[in-house]
């Protein structure tokens, strides 16, 4: 199993009337590829923000393998 670091992202006006991306939430997993990590993290941000569907609140998801020092 490999650990991934999930971010939920959305797109939101800032006050300037400009478009910025802010990150709704980091959660991190254990998986064994990209797509169970996704799953995963979905679940997970669900039941913490009490939604049904993770893009209620978030526009996109960001994987990435976690690196850590050897």
């Amino acid at each position: 199993m490999s650990r991934f670091v999930v971010r939920f992202m959305k797109d939101v006006l800032g006050e300037n009337g400009r478009q910025c991306e802010i990150c709704q939430s980091t959660v991190e997993v254990d998986a064994s590829n990209e797509g169970q990590a996704t799953e995963v993290a979905k679940k997970k941000f669900c039941e913490t923000q009490s939604l049904c569907d993770w893009s209620l609140h978030a526009d996109r998801i960001q994987v990435r393998q976690a690196d850590f020092p050897s």
